[in-house]
């Protein structure tokens, strides 16, 4: 199990990508980073949690996606081509389930 220690926003430009089958990759924007610890405090992890509420290892993601890796584009240089559209992303948020563990 793992605690959240700490949740910072995300920069634009960053992106989760998920292979949805074996030709069909998706990029979702990232909205947060979050730092991760285990219970016992032995390891740390920062994972990105995706405009629709994902994040890799998490147990209630998209069915049948497989997550990639993270990438940046630079705003001005547009969106990755394989990038869910805005207003779909939008419909489909539940926005992101994570809390940050007591201090």
């Amino acid at each position: 199990m793992k605690r959240i220690i700490e949740i910072v926003p995300a920069r634009p430009g960053w992106y989760a990508r998920w292979r949805l089958d074996p030709e069909a990759t998706r990029c979702y924007p990232v909205t947060l980073w979050a730092l991760l610890e285990e219970t016992d405090g032995t390891g740390r992890e920062v994972v990105g949690v995706d405009s629709v509420g994902q994040w890799p290892g998490a147990d209630d993601n998209e069915v049948g996606g497989e997550f990639v890796r993270y990438l940046f584009q630079t705003p001005d240089s547009g969106q990755p081509e394989d990038a869910e559209p805005p207003a779909t992303a939008e419909l489909r948020s539940t926005g992101p389930r994570l809390q940050p563990a007591a201090a």
